[in-house]
């Protein structure tokens, strides 16, 4: 008798159906697994056995044949566990198929018949969705960030016991509901903020303008300066998630499984700050099974490189292509996987090796090689993605020690907020959404300046050496400069200002 289980997979972000075939025929005892199961598929058939016979039901002696279809796609993960067990006891005549095939199904079974949570169940819920099916059944523990997608049934279940009582009618799952916009209204809540941040004034301006055009910004300076403390307090600056940027953002972590117990959404930007260890694969993205690499997991977010000159070369080198695309693609031999990257790029460094080059209350003590090896670490193609470079210079104690009023990071967020709408609506009709996205076409349209500025800029250009990428930075800052200004027009102190935050193109002349 054959049997056929509604199920779920995904590629990339996005999860495609899977048909979960079950044909029981007379013959020697056999359980085989086909449509391209990796090694965690395979196994399934340990696991659904015992499940079954341990939740009081007899596994059948027969020869077994599960087909997972599309069969062309290989098939990963524990997912399939449930489906496969309820194709068999569909097959077995224990539970009705009708019923059955009208939900979407994913879990895994431990060997006592506990449904355990698996990865991408918000995809999954999307997918069903799209699909029209009367609802999904999940794991219990996948049953919050499921319940986000809404006009959708999502049924969660503890126990295989559960499902097949519900599915032959003895019983009733309450459907799980989430409340959306409470669970966005606590997204604004930070343990740390800009008002416990004394002195730093210029970096604490030029952070803003990186928050406001979305900005990729690098920080130089002395050891305890205050760099990563700056960088921390980022996000809580930045625009709240919108819906959609959160169901994205979710989307990610819930494939990767980094969503914690009973969290339905991801409502604050990320931030992740990977070690200078990190290997090009864990930075873009990739392995033998594919996974989104940390890139993917700032999307929407800030990705925060402390250290940046003691990352590996060839790491750094990788993040061309993100940052410039705002997506990475992995090429494997059987197929490409495209996972987003749409994040901020934050970097701190030193001077020099010792921390101290230009300290004016420190002796450097590295030679001119050592300083010009260090900083050749990153190149030119990389620093020229890089908007904006601010010096941190070490904090004078009068501002440690003062009771000076410092602008809280509400204060910041409110001139931020409206600097971004002002973008959106400019951008309103194109794929773009900060100033730090335009294109050439784009600079030329939104970014004229007059001939003072024009003139100033011209000699800027020539005395610095500043590349042509470099030259359509400073147009884009000065843009962002105008509008949290609320200036229609670039003016020529927004040009002068944008020129101040490309200080490593003035000292790269000196190395």
């Amino acid at each position: 008798m054959i049997a056929k289980i509604l199920s779920s997979a995904v590629i990339g972000i996005d999860a495609y159906l899977v048909e979960v075939e079950v044909d029981i025929a007379q013959g020697l005892p056999t359980f085989t697994t086909v449509g391209l199961p990796e090694t965690a598929v395979k196994e399934s058939k340990e696991r659904v056995k015992s499940a079954i016979n341990n939740s009081g039901y007899n596994f059948p002696a027969d020869r077994i044949t599960v087909n997972l279809a599309p069969a062309d796609i290989k098939k990963e993960g524990t997912g399939f566990d449930l489906p496969i067990a309820l194709g068999i006891l569909a097959a077995s005549g224990i539970i009705p198929m009708g019923i059955a095939s009208r939900y979407l199904v994913l879990g895994e079974l431990s060997l006592d018949g506990r449904i355990k949570p698996v990865n991408g169940s918000l995809p999954m819920a999307i997918a069903a969705k799209a699909a029209d099916y009367l609802g999904i059944i999940v794991p219990y523990d996948n049953r919050h960030e499921a319940s986000v997608v809404d006009e959708i049934s999502v049924l969660p279940v503890k126990t295989l016991s559960q499902i097949v009582n519900f599915l032959c009618g003895f019983t009733q799952i309450k459907p799980e509901k989430t409340d959306i916009s409470a669970i966005l209204g606590q997204a604004c809540k930070f343990e740390v903020d800009f008002s416990e941040v004394m002195g730093q004034e210029h970096v604490k301006r030029a952070l803003e303008v990186a928050s406001a055009g979305g900005h990729n910004l690098i920080m130089v300076g002395p050891p305890g300066s205050g760099k990563t403390m700056l960088a921390k307090r980022l996000p809580t600056i930045l625009p709240p998630l919108t819906f959609d940027e959160a169901i994205e953002t979710t989307k990610i972590y819930s494939v990767v499984g980094m969503l914690s117990r009973g969290q339905a959404l991801v409502t604050k930007r990320p931030f992740r700050s990977p070690h200078h260890t990190i290997s090009d694969a864990g930075l873009i993205g990739g392995g033998h099974i594919p996974r989104p690499g940390e890139v993917s997991m700032a999307h929407n977010g800030v990705l925060f490189l402390d250290e940046l000159p003691e990352f590996k070369k060839h790491v750094l080198e990788v993040l061309r292509q993100p940052v410039e695309d705002l997506n990475v693609t992995i090429s494997r031999a059987s197929s490409s996987i495209t996972y987003p990257a749409g994040f901020m790029l934050v970097a701190a460094m030193n001077p020099c090796p010792c921390g101290y080059f230009s300290d004016p209350k420190h002796e450097c003590r590295c030679t001119y090689q050592q300083i010009r090896k260090y900083r050749s670490k990153i190149s030119g193609p990389l620093m020229d993605r890089i908007d904006i470079h601010v010096e941190v210079p070490a904090v004078p104690y009068k501002d440690l020690s003062g009771e000076s009023w410092a602008e809280s990071s509400e204060d910041i967020m409110k001139r931020v907020i409206a600097s971004r709408l002002i973008q959106s609506k400019r951008f309103n009709r194109t794929k773009i959404f900060c100033n730090s996205q335009m294109n050439n076409r784009h600079i030329k349209k939104y970014c004229k300046i007059d001939d003072v500025s024009c003139s100033l800029l011209e000699a800027a250009i020539d005395k610095f050496g500043l590349s042509a990428r470099a030259y359509n930075r400073i147009l884009k800052i000065a843009r962002t400069i105008a509008d949290l200004a609320g200036e229609k027009d670039i003016q020529i102190d927004h040009i002068s200002e944008a020129i101040q935050y490309r200080s490593l193109d003035r000292n790269r002349r000196e190395f």
